[in-house]
């Protein structure tokens, strides 16, 4: 392997020019000073700079190429510690992985959205009225529903559906008793003053130029009046922190009686848990706040929501880039993008952060799954303090948990001064908490993954180069639930099993951490009765299928206890250790590099690059030097399409008109 890192720049364009039976002595080029490049030094060449820098060399770095005493081992060290070579590693790992979320999935949670009704001022003209979808209010008419009924306002807002009715003019005595005015984040950088004066579009100096509301959000109905402040339901615009649980007492509709007058649908049908619990405290970031007490809302300058543009499932609410070739430094176009889109866009920019830290600082290639370090922006922030809580809890709150008591990313760990329209600015985080691990526990990855096996599978895929596949398989009815030992099943279970049980403690489609002090594995709660079933709350997280008369088994842990205790982590350690990770990533950097599928005579150089990538500390750049200045590279460079290529004679003719035109200066990279 020695060999192999010190073979020299001038030494591979030889390699390269004998590999297309060029003489060996026109292989040094500008570098010797005595020759002009030739047409397979121009194509390593721009092989490297495509690799290197992400994109075609310029004729000024032709030039460079062609003057004397050009030193290619100066000019390939150089452009390893670039953004080119940062982008294309990590290119190669979000495209393996996939972690570019499309459209597929809703993430809208109602503790965290704010949607917004159009309705008639006092003086009859329109306003917009923003509230929380299921929000809990103290007057009965209006409870759980938007903060004006139909008799008052000719209005009907159901859940996630056009507003519908003809608007009356609501006076201005129930307009201010049942709305504040706030000045939000969204419109204001300074929203945490007393009174915020820095508004979007005037008074706010130099505001980031990625973050871009959309018109909808910054004008008022009538497209032109500049929006100053905002209308919100009064509950909504509370800023309280912790809130009491809340019950109405209201008997639950009987089945066919007509619904109360003013109402758009059943009143809330109280929980069991709350006439318990009434008067107790509860966070207002959990998912339970805004459903279970009427103390919790959006916080200061509505922090804690993102505003919709409507009354939908899924409002718009900013700009984000339409197409980012180059990066979201450098995007193409702009598009409104849904809260949804807004929050997935981000998170992948997680993952993608993260991975640019560990290639462009050369860091422990193992610290992608296993580093308790990310980076965060400021949507990011909002997030991590806001919706992600707001994931957690419903039926949890049947086994003591009502807010997200062991979160994978600690919302303490957030710095304050990070504003949630900082968007270019990315914020190191050191440690996100004991129970993180590399991109196993970002939402980007437990969303695109949503299932237990899922989670397992991906691993296993792109950093073991392994896959899931039973061949000549044969399914014979069965009823074993233990898919390690089912005919049929186990070829693949065996394995894939005990790797998902590190999962058991994730919530699946969400990263909703399940604490053992909460669920144990073995919970003897959740037993089976004498029917062989068990109660709504525990078969959301106990398995019956592996549950007794004795005790529940939560989901996903009859693989491995071991596992399941040890978690994401857990996951991330071992499959680390494991010799085929450090061989997988060899075989995935260099299959991408030589821009071909690996081969048989490949296995000698994948042995020293394996060996170089394990002695070098498994960091990238050794890696990467390594396969740039192999002979594979260079040959992989000069393979030109069977068109261009034609038979032996014409290749032949080829080379001798390039030896004899010099090598058109230019052409070779065009």
């Amino acid at each position: 392997m020695r060999g192999l890192g010190a073979l020299s720049g001038v030494a591979l364009l030889a390699a390269a020019a004998a590999a297309s039976h060029a003489p060996p002595s026109a292989a040094a080029g500008g570098a010797a000073g005595s020759a002009a490049p030739t047409l397979e030094q121009y194509r390593y060449f721009r092989a490297l700079s495509l690799d290197l820098k992400g994109r075609l060399p310029t004729r000024e770095e032709l030039a460079e190429l062609e003057s004397p005493g050009f030193e290619l081992d100066a000019w390939i060290e150089r452009h390893l510690d670039g953004p080119g070579y940062v982008e294309r590693l990590t290119r190669i790992y979000m495209d393996v992985l996939r972690l570019e979320l499309g459209p597929v999935g809703l993430f809208t949670p109602s503790e965290t959205t704010l949607r917004r009704a159009q309705v008639l001022g006092p003086d009859g003209k329109p306003l917009y009225v923003y509230y929380r979808h299921n929000q809990r209010r103290l007057l009965p008419v209006i409870d759980g529903e938007f903060c004006f009924s139909e008799a008052e306002s000719g209005l009907r807002v159901a859940n996630f559906a056009t507003v519908t009715g003809t608007p009356t003019p609501i006076s201005q005595r129930l307009l201010d008793e049942r709305t504040t005015v706030v000045r939000p984040f969204w419109l204001y950088r300074d929203y945490l003053s007393v009174v915020p004066t820095q508004r979007y579009g005037a008074g706010w100096k130099d505001p980031d130029s990625a973050y871009v509301p959309l018109p909808q959000l910054l004008f008022e109905p009538d497209g032109k009046t500049p929006t100053v402040e905002v209308r919100v339901c009064k509950e909504e615009a509370q800023t309280a922190e912790v809130g009491r649980i809340y019950a109405s007492d209201i008997p639950p509709l009987p089945k066919g009686a007509p619904l109360p007058p003013g109402r758009a649908r059943p009143p809330i049908r109280e929980d069991a848990y709350a006439k318990a619990h009434r008067g107790e405290p509860i966070s207002c970031r959990s998912a339970l706040a805004s459903v279970m007490s009427v103390d919790c809302g959006c916080g200061i300058g509505l922090e804690h929501c993102l505003p919709g543009d409507s009354s939908g499932r899924d409002p718009r609410v900013f700009a984000l880039p339409a197409h980012v070739p180059l990066g979201i430094e450098d995007p193409i176009g702009s598009a409104p993008h849904t809260i949804s889109g807004w929050h997935k866009f981000w998170w992948s920019q997680e993952a993608i952060q993260t991975m640019n830290h560990v290639f462009r600082a050369d860091r422990d290639f193992r610290e992608i799954l296993t580093g308790r370090y990310t980076f965060i922006n400021g949507p990011l922030a909002q997030f991590y303090r806001s919706s992600a809580p707001a994931a957690c809890c419903a039926l949890h709150k049947s086994f003591g948990m009502r807010e997200d008591e062991a979160p994978l990313f600690l919302p303490g760990a957030v710095p304050p001064v990070v504003a949630p329209h900082d968007v270019s600015e990315w914020t190191f985080i050191p440690d996100r908490g004991p129970r993180a691990a590399g991109i196993v526990t970002m939402p980007v990855f437990l969303a695109k993954y949503a299932s237990r096996r899922a989670r397992a599978a991906a691993l296993y895929s792109a950093f073991l180069c392994k896959s899931f596949t039973a061949e000549h398989a044969e399914l014979p009815p069965s009823n074993e639930p233990d898919l390690m030992v089912r005919p049929g099943c186990s070829s693949c279970h065996a394995t894939l099993e005990p790797l998902a049980a590190y999962f058991t403690r994730v919530e699946e489609t969400t990263w909703t951490y399940l604490p053992a002090s909460r669920f144990p594995i073995e919970n003897p709660v959740c037993k089976l009765n004498a029917e062989g079933k068990t109660g709504q709350s525990c078969q959301r997280f106990y398995d019956p299928a592996f549950s007794n008369r004795e005790r529940g088994v939560l989901w996903g842990a009859y693989a491995s206890p071991e596992h399941a205790e040890r978690g994401p982590a857990g996951a991330a350690a071992d499959l680390t250790r494991m010799p085929e990770f450090a061989s997988c990533a060899v075989e995935r950097v260099t299959e991408s590099f030589l821009g071909r599928s690996l081969r048989e005579e490949d296995e000698a150089l994948l042995r020293a690059l394996r060996e170089r990538f394990v002695s070098r500390g498994y960091r990238m750049r050794p890696l990467v030097e390594a396969i740039v200045r192999s002979p594979a590279y260079a040959r992989a460079s000069n393979v030109r399409p069977a068109l261009e290529r034609g038979n032996a004679e014409r290749g032949n003719a080829e080379r001798g008109n390039a030896e004899r035109g010099g090598a058109e200066r230019g052409g070779g990279a065009r």
